[in-house]
Formats: structure tokens, C-alpha cells, sequence
């Protein structure tokens, strides 16, 4: 069983920058990729942005050029830099695992709360 324990969610101003953190169970040797989710109010889950296990990053279009994907190999852990936050950020954001063995993982997610 993969567990993912996600932090560094909060209430920001306008323009402001959060970090979230994404601790895994296992190494990352064994998983395929690994992502960012989000799911705002009334609206449904999306990918906001993913990291494979090569190193390839992708973003949705909404946050291109504000958010950054990372991870630390060595302490299983992934990363979302959120930059010049808007009110249309927020949601509650879910780590997101592709174990190599086709399972996909969730964390319990963390809200992002974006004031204008």
C-alpha cells in the first residue's frame, strides 16, 4: 500500500506564493509519475500539473509560468511552487501517484484558499 501525506496548503492574499509538499511511501523507482490535482467548488478534479519518472513536466494552461513541479529523489517527496496566486487557485489540491504496477494513489488533499 502507498500512502502520500500532503502539506502546505493555507488562505493567501492575491499574488502571494505557496508551497505543497507531497511525502511517498515508496521509492520513486517505482512509480511511473507522479501529479498535482485540483478540484475547486461545484467543479471537477483537474490536473494542474505532473512530473515523470524521467523528468518530464507538464501544466495545465491556467498555470503555466506560476507553477513549478519538483522532487527530491532522496526523501520521496514531490513539490508544487505556486506563484502570483489568483482567487481562481483555489481548491482543494491532491497529490497524486502512478505506482509501476498500474495502481494509481491519492492523498487526503490539502485546500488552497486564494483571497482577492
Amino acid at each position: 500500500q502507498v500512502q502520500l501525506v500532503e502539506s502546505g496548503g493555507g488562505l493567501v492574499q492575491s499574488g502571494g506564493s505557496l508551497r505543497l509538499s507531497c511525502a511517498v511511501s515508496v521509492s520513486f523507482s517505482l512509480t511511473n509519475g507522479m501529479g498535482w490535482y485540483r478540484q475547486a467548488p461545484g467543479k471537477q478534479r483537474e490536473l494542474a500539473s505532473a512530473i515523470t519518472k524521467g523528468g518530464s513536466t507538464n501544466y495545465a494552461d491556467s498555470v503555466k509560468g506560476r507553477f513549478t513541479i519538483s522532487r527530491d529523489n532522496a526523501k520521496n517527496t514531490v513539490y508544487l511552487q505556486m506563484n502570483s496566486l489568483k482567487p481562481e487557485d483555489t481548491a482543494v489540491y491532491y497529490c497524486n501517484v502512478e505506482a509501476n504496477w498500474g495502481e494509481n494513489y491519492w492523498g487526503q488533499g490539502t485546500q488552497v484558499t486564494v483571497s482577492s
